[in-house]
């Protein structure tokens, strides 16, 4: 989940920025003053800062070098009513990633806050190769020889932990908890053997001799390196 502080002293206008940014994967935290804004800022995490110039308790850019001295990475784009080239400059100079100025499309900000959040975002990271398997756990994509691979959730789960541990032995309650984190002691007893089960009908070339998901017996299971 993306979080967002929006500070803006127009409570119509913070609130249809609010509902142009919104959705299942962003989350925004709306403040009308700077003295609000300061009082959230030390205690959160945000991924961006959208913050007003012109407020009645102060300005944004005040605020902007503060957040500057104690996050400098952080992307900030500054609203404003100000559009000379020096009121850009200044803010711009200040620390300030992208400037908009007022009237504004929803649209536009909608998109260019996208794209900030974008490049705040971490890189990536790579799929896991393995003996004509690909793994992307990032974006659910798993492949076997270049053909796609439908796993169910638990299913995910329980190869993530096997591929980022093989070539050790788990053991079944470790399995258990890392596979049903939010309740590992109301699953069925037999649920981790089917989960095995139905990975290996996936993955492997002939189930009932696993060359890679092998049960070490009376222990539990590994991922094996060939």
């Amino acid at each position: 989940m993306k979080r967002i502080l929006l500070l803006e002293d127009d409570a119509a206008l913070g609130q249809g920025v609010r509902y142009a940014l919104e959705n299942d994967g962003v989350q925004v935290e709306l403040c009308t003053a700077l003295s609000q804004a300061r009082g959230i800022l030390p205690g959160k995490d945000f991924d961006l800062l959208i913050l007003d110039v012109n407020l009645p308790d102060g300005s944004g850019l005040d605020l902007l070098r503060d957040v500057r001295r104690c996050h400098p990475s952080v992307p900030v784009v500054l609203l404003t009513a100000n559009d000379l080239e020096t009121d850009i400059v200044v803010g711009l100079e200040s620390g300030a990633d992208d400037y908009i100025t007022k009237p504004f499309s929803l649209a536009v900000l909608r998109a260019r806050a996208n794209a900030q959040l974008r490049r705040g975002a971490p890189a990536r990271a790579a799929a896991v190769e393995l003996e004509g398997f690909s793994f992307d756990f990032e974006w659910m994509e798993f492949r076997k020889n270049g053909q796609l691979i439908e796993l169910s959730k638990t299913e995910q789960r329980l190869l993530r932990v096997l591929v980022e541990n093989r070539g050790r032995v788990l053991p079944r309650g470790a399995l258990l908890e890392r596979v049903w984190p939010d309740g590992a002691e109301y699953v069925e007893e037999n649920a981790l053997s089917v989960a095995v089960k139905r990975l290996r009908d996936k993955l492997e070339d002939a189930p009932s001799k696993p060359r890679f998901l092998k049960t070490v017996y009376g222990i539990g299971y590994t991922w094996a390196v060939n």
